[in-house]
């Protein structure tokens, strides 16, 4: 009895089997770094988070196969990896998540579970094209964010709305703002706004700017 409970706590792998966790562990990292290549539709594409994803699955199979089922090396890396700060923000929801996808393969490998990293990471991969091909070509109306700086604390009533009643299919007052300058005091409007065409940006910033005692027009976007 004491000798099966002493087993529980030892993990044998030979340096052929850890080869191989690890190079399956590669084909899936790279696998998935051609999935992120495909499915990227920012602009601020980095070849080093790739080449991170990588090696993201193969160190969390070497990880795996460190730990195996020992409770000793559980806890001990728990405690190792609590003393590291990771101070990277990742603002890309979609970069979060191969994050995850790398760490799962990453794990199976390390397992020694081949089949299931590799048809998974496929399965998850051509999911994620499919998902991204539908998407992309019907794209939510993208919502703008609209500033306009008015000379003077006492605009007319009712001044921008006809304009943006012409151009707008949605749009929010989210934010007054009254600021002085040289000029003296001004008003910022904030709207949030929804173009009904992205044809008609232009017309919209040229049509208030002629705006009496309009001084400053600005139409933001956020490029998620």
């Amino acid at each position: 009895m004491q000798e099966q409970l002493d087993t529980i706590f030892i993990f044998r792998i030979t340096p052929a089997e850890a080869l191989t966790n690890l190079a399956v562990a590669l084909v899936c990292g790279v696998l998935i770094s051609l999935f992120y290549r495909a499915t990227y539709k920012g602009v601020s594409y980095s070849s080093h988070y790739v080449i991170s994803v990588i090696m993201l699955a193969m160190i969390t199979a070497l990880v795996i196969m460190v730990i195996g089922n020992n409770l000793a090396r559980a806890f001990g890396l728990v405690g190792a990896m609590s003393i590291i700060r990771f101070r990277t923000a990742v603002k890309d929801t979609q970069d979060i998540m191969y994050i995850f996808f790398s760490l799962a393969a990453g794990l199976a490998c390390g397992a020694g579970m081949y089949a299931i990293a590799i048809t998974s990471t496929l399965f998850i991969g051509f999911s994620l094209m499919i998902a991204t091909a539908v998407y992309a070509e019907n794209p939510a109306k993208r919502e703008y964010l609209l500033q306009i700086v008015h000379l003077g604390t006492k605009p007319q009533k009712g001044i921008f709305e006809p304009i943006l009643d012409k151009y707008l299919s949605k749009y929010n007052l989210v934010n007054v703002k009254t600021l002085r300058d040289d000029r003296g005091e001004i008003m910022e409007f904030s709207y949030y706004v929804m173009l009904k065409s992205e044809k008609m940006s232009s017309r919209l910033l040229s049509d208030l700017k002629d705006l009496e005692m309009v001084d400053k027009v600005n139409l933001f976007f956020d490029e998620e």
